[in-house]
Formats: structure tokens, C-alpha cells, sequence
């Protein structure tokens, strides 16, 4: 193919140069938001936990309804061609994230003459952004608390993987305009605390061990699940429980954790520092597991390429 040299993408039962991956003005995903997404990325190239993010994205689909006419085998294959391709053009020692998405397809009120129907589904890639997080490892994190609360369920249930996220980018916005650099904390209408935007939150005591909050109120987060698995192996507690802010507040340590940071620590609740307000030991033991698990230093990886930009 003439643009085998670049990267390349998925759409729509055709692989493309990934500069073209795109969805049209009239397609649902795009007038109404309804566009289902799995969020991946790859360790020395390849796709960590593919089978997870899938069985999230089947659970996601089902509560939309909506059918993406390939199997399970069929996304496997294509996500797995398409990052090998896009990770050989990197530097080795380089990783990407891999963006899965469905939407209904065509919005039939805005194009009612269109001759394509069924959804559309889109996988393409990107260098990590390792700028964006790669002295959080060493800093922190501060999150904030703003007006702006978690979507209730009575709107959608919290499994649902959508990229309809007008209340993160709203939540967000406020926290920074509190304090700069500050990332939100959303709480549910019972003021629960559920999650950080497009993070989960865990809270570790030293007599109780880590605590998420319940997994019918927050999204099954992969990542969480992978550091209840690591937990295990070092022996550490892990619960799932309700928890608010004193407990936030109290805790010894408070991680956050998503798919391309993996995990890192929360210093600072509303302008005020958690413990001595300084990255703790818990955080760094688990990413020494993660490391060790993905045989790749997260944090070495992602300050060395964060210079880049």
C-alpha cells in the first residue's frame, strides 16, 4: 500500500492512512455524542489487556444497542495489525495509545437520502503523550472539587465507556479556574465521591489497605483492576466501599490510575495537602509491581520521551 510508511487506521472495513480517520458532520457520533470508546495503550509495543477493554466495549454496546457487525476475533486482529505497524515507525523503546470507537452510524434525520447504514467503527493510534503526566510521578496530583457532579445513573449507568463527557471538560475548567494545574473530583448526588476526571481514585490507610469506591457507582475501570490483581500479590488489602471527602482528606496516600499514567499520587484536596503532601511510598510499590509486570520502567519511559515536546 502507498501508505505503509505512516501510520494507518481502521474505518468502516478499510484500513486508510491514519491522517484520514474521521467522522462525518451527520453521523450520530457527532450530532447527538453517542459514540462508545475503549481507551488502550501498548507496553514495548504491544497491547496491554486487549481482552479487558473488549468485554468492557461488548458491555458498552449492549447498553446502547447498538450491533458493530464484528466479532470479538475481528477487533483483535485489526487492533493488534494496526498497532504493530504504527509501533514499528516509533523508536523502540516508544509507545503508543490505541482509541477504539462505535457509534450508531448516520443520524438519519440530518441525512435521510444516505445510502450507508449500520455503525461506524473507527481504531486508530498516537504516540503517547508522556509530556502530560511524566512529572505528576514526581510531583502529584491536586484535585479539586467543583459544581459540577458525576452524570447520575439515572442518566446512564456508570459502565457505560462513552466519550459523551461534557461534565469532565466542565469540571475541569472550574477546577483549574480555583487553582491552576488542578484536575476535578467529581461526587455523586449523595456527595460519594466517585471519580477524578478520566481517573479512577483509590485511597490506601495503613490499617485498612486500599479502598475504591463501589464498582456499581464508578466506571470498571481496567486499570483498577489490574492494581486490585498486583495488590494481591503484595498482600495488600483492597476493598470496595463508599467513601467521601474526610475520607479522601484522611488518608495516608491517594492514587489515581488510568490506562496511560497507569498510577501516580494525588497531594492536594481543595487546597490542601494529603498527608506530608508529597508523593508516598504506596504509589511507587505499585508501579514497581506494574514494572515489573509489563517488564518496562513506566516512570523512566515517560520522562524520557516527555521532552520530545
Amino acid at each position: 500500500m502507498h501508505f505503509m510508511a505512516e501510520p494507518i487506521a481502521y474505518l468502516n472495513g478499510q484500513q486508510i492512512p491514519g491522517s484520514q480517520i474521521a467522522i462525518g458532520a451527520t453521523d450520530a457520533g457527532f450530532i447527538q455524542g453517542v459514540t462508545v470508546a475503549e481507551q488502550l495503550r501498548t507496553f514495548g509495543g504491544k497491547l496491554f489487556r486487549l481482552e479487558m477493554h473488549l468485554a468492557r466495549l461488548r458491555r458498552s454496546l449492549e447498553i446502547v444497542g447498538v450491533d458493530p457487525e464484528l466479532t470479538e476475533a475481528d477487533f483483535k486482529r485489526i487492533a493488534g495489525e494496526i498497532a504493530a505497524h504504527n509501533h514499528s515507525l516509533l523508536d523502540p523503546a516508544d509507545d503508543l495509545g490505541l482509541t477504539i470507537f462505535v457509534t450508531p452510524g448516520i443520524y438519519s434525520l440530518y441525512a435521510a437520502s444516505a445510502t450507508r447504514r449500520g455503525p461506524t467503527i473507527g481504531i486508530h493510534t498516537y504516540p503517547l503523550p508522556f509530556a502530560s503526566w511524566a512529572e505528576k510521578y514526581r510531583t502529584g496530583e491536586s484535585l479539586v472539587v467543583t459544581d459540577v457532579m458525576q452524570v447520575p445513573t439515572r442518566c446512564w449507568p456508570p459502565e457505560l465507556k462513552c466519550r459523551s463527557r461534557m461534565h469532565y471538560y466542565l469540571a475541569d475548567k472550574r477546577a483549574r479556574e480555583i487553582e491552576a494545574d488542578a484536575r476535578a473530583l467529581l461526587l455523586d448526588e449523595g456527595d460519594a465521591v466517585t471519580e477524578a476526571s478520566t481517573a479512577n481514585i483509590l485511597v490506601y490507610r495503613r490499617e485498612s489497605g486500599l479502598v475504591s469506591p463501589p464498582k456499581e457507582h464508578i466506571l470498571p475501570g481496567v486499570t483498577v483492576a489490574v492494581i486490585e490483581e498486583l495488590a494481591g500479590q503484595l498482600g495488600i488489602p483492597f476493598l470496595h466501599r463508599e467513601m467521601y471527602l474526610p475520607d479522601v482528606a484522611a488518608a495516608d496516600e491517594v492514587l489515581l490510575c488510568s490506562t496511560s499514567p497507569c498510577i501516580w499520587s494525588v497531594v492536594r484536596l481543595n487546597g490542601r495537602s494529603i498527608a506530608n503532601g508529597q508523593p508516598g511510598p504506596m504509589s511507587q510499590r505499585l508501579r514497581a509491581a506494574w514494572t515489573q509486570m509489563v517488564g518496562l520502567e513506566i516512570e523512566a519511559q515517560a520522562r524520557r520521551f516527555a521532552s520530545r515536546t
